[in-house]
C-alpha cells in the first residue's frame, strides 16, 4: 500500500502551472483526452509569483491609499511579543462589516478583542451570487468603521450600499480591486472565488492587518501578534495544498463550476472541465450544448478521478453531471462558497475541504 508523505512549504511558495498552451484564457495540458475536439484545461492565473502587472497590489483601501511594501511581522517588542496597549486604545473596538463570512473570519482573527465583526452572507443554503441586501445590511454598513467586500461582481449589492452611505471617513477594503481581478474578461480575470487562491488570501490578510493598524495605530502591537498567529495558521493549512500537489499533481479532475479553478491550479491538478460550462454555471447561465456533451463524455471516460460539486449553485444540470459521475465511479466531493458550518474558522472550513479532496484522490489512485 502506498504511504502518504507530508511536505512543508512556505505559505506563498506554491509554484508552477500544469499546461502547455492556452485556450479561451486557460492553460491546457497534453493529457490524453477521450472526447473529440476538446482540450483539458486549468486556469492561467499562476499561484506563485503572479508574474504580470495585475499581480501588484493596488490601493485596497478606498479612503486611505496605503504604502504597503510587504506584511510586517514584528516580534521585537518587550519580552519578544507586542507591547500591551494602554490608555483609551486598550478599550477601543472597531466596528467591522464583511460582506462574506470567509473574509469576516480572517479579519476577526487579526482584530481579536478589538473588532466587532458582522458578516452579512453566512447562510450555507444561500447562493451568494443571488443575495439581495436588506435594511439591516444597510444599517450595518453605515455604522461600520471598516468594510470588507470581495467585489469582482460577487457582492455588487455591498458596493451600492457603500456608495449610498457616502461616508468618506470609512475604510473600505475592495479585495478584487486590490488584487487586480475584475469582473470583465471572463473566468481568468473575473473569477470571483478569490478565497480559494492561497496567494490571494495571504495578500488579503496583509491588507487587513495594514488597514487595522492604520485605523488604530496604538493597537499595532496587539494586531501584529494576532496577524502572526493567523499567518502561522494559514501556513499550516497551505502545507496540505503542497502535500496534495506533491502526491497527485497532474491527476485529471472536473468541477461543475469555476469555484475550483484557483485551488486546482494551486494543487497542480489537471482540471479538464470545459471552461464554457464552468463559467456559465458560475454566472447562472445555461452552458453551451457542446460543453455539456464534452463534460458528460469526460465523466464517462474513466479518466476523470474526482468531480468537485459546488453545493451552493445546484441546478438540474449540475445534479445530472453529479449522477453521471457517480454512475461511472468518479469520486464526488462537495465544496461551498461560504463557511460551513458557519461557526468555524476559515482554516477549519478549508481544511475540511482539502481533507475531502485528498481522500478522494487517494482512493482514486488506489483504485478504491
Amino acid at each position: 500500500m502506498r504511504k502518504s508523505t507530508k511536505i512543508a512549504i512556505a505559505v506563498i511558495v506554491i509554484a508552477g502551472l500544469v499546461g502547455s498552451g492556452v485556450y479561451a484564457g486557460y492553460y491546457y495540458s497534453n493529457a490524453s483526452n477521450p472526447c473529440p475536439a476538446t482540450t483539458s484545461s486549468t486556469t492561467s492565473e499562476a499561484i506563485a509569483g503572479l508574474g504580470s502587472a495585475r499581480s501588484t497590489p493596488g490601493d485596497g483601501s478606498l479612503s486611505r491609499p496605503p504604502t504597503l511594501a510587504a506584511p510586517v511581522s514584528n516580534s521585537s517588542a518587550t519580552g519578544g511579543g507586542p507591547a500591551a496597549p494602554s490608555g483609551p486604545a486598550a478599550a477601543e473596538v472597531i466596528p467591522v462589516v464583511a460582506a462574506e463570512n470567509f473574509w469576516g473570519s480572517l479579519v476577526a482573527q487579526i482584530g481579536g478583542a478589538h473588532v466587532n465583526v458582522t458578516s452579512i452572507i453566512t447562510d450555507p443554503n444561500t447562493d451568494p451570487h443571488e443575495y439581495q441586501s436588506n435594511d439591516s445590511d444597510a444599517i450595518a454598513i453605515k455604522n461600520a468603521q471598516y468594510v470588507i467586500l470581495n467585489n469582482v461582481g460577487y457582492d455588487t449589492w455591498a458596493t451600492q450600499l457603500i456608495a449610498a452611505d457616502g461616508d468618506t471617513n470609512q475604510t473600505v477594503l475592495n479585495i478584487g480591486n486590490m488584487l487586480g481581478v475584475y469582473v470583465t474578461g471572463g473566468i481568468v480575470t473575473g473569477n470571483p472565488h478569490l478565497w480559494y487562491n492561497p496567494t490571494y488570501v495571504n495578500r488579503t490578510v496583509a491588507w487587513m492587518y495594514h488597514n487595522l493598524t492604520t485605523i488604530a495605530p496604538a493597537l499595532t502591537g496587539y494586531f501584529t501578534e494576532q496577524y502572526d498567529n493567523l499567518t502561522a495558521s494559514l501556513t499550516a493549512l497551505y502545507d496540505h495544498v503542497g502535500q496534495i500537489r506533491a502526491e497527485f499533481a497532474g491527476t485529471e479532475v472536473a468541477s461543475t463550476e469555476s469555484i475550483f479553478v484557483y485551488l486546482a491550479n494551486a494543487t497542480g491538478l489537471d482540471l479538464v472541465s470545459p471552461p464554457a460550462f464552468m463559467e456559465a454555471v458560475a454566472e447562472g447561465n445555461d452552458p453551451p450544448d457542446s460543453s455539456v456533451v464534452t463534460f458528460q463524455c469526460q465523466l464517462e471516460s474513466g479518466q476523470v478521478k474526482v468531480l468537485v460539486f459546488n453545493a451552493q449553485t445546484v441546478t438540474p444540470l449540475t445534479t445530472s453531471m453529479k449522477e453521471i459521475a457517480q454512475a461511472h465511479n468518479v469520486s464526488v466531493i462537495s465544496v461551498t462558497e461560504t463557511i460551513v458550518p458557519p461557526n468555524v474558522s476559515f482554516e477549519a472550513w478549508m481544511q475540511g475541504e482539502l481533507n475531502s479532496l485528498y481522500v478522494a484522490l487517494d482512493a482514486a489512485q488506489l483504485g478504491e
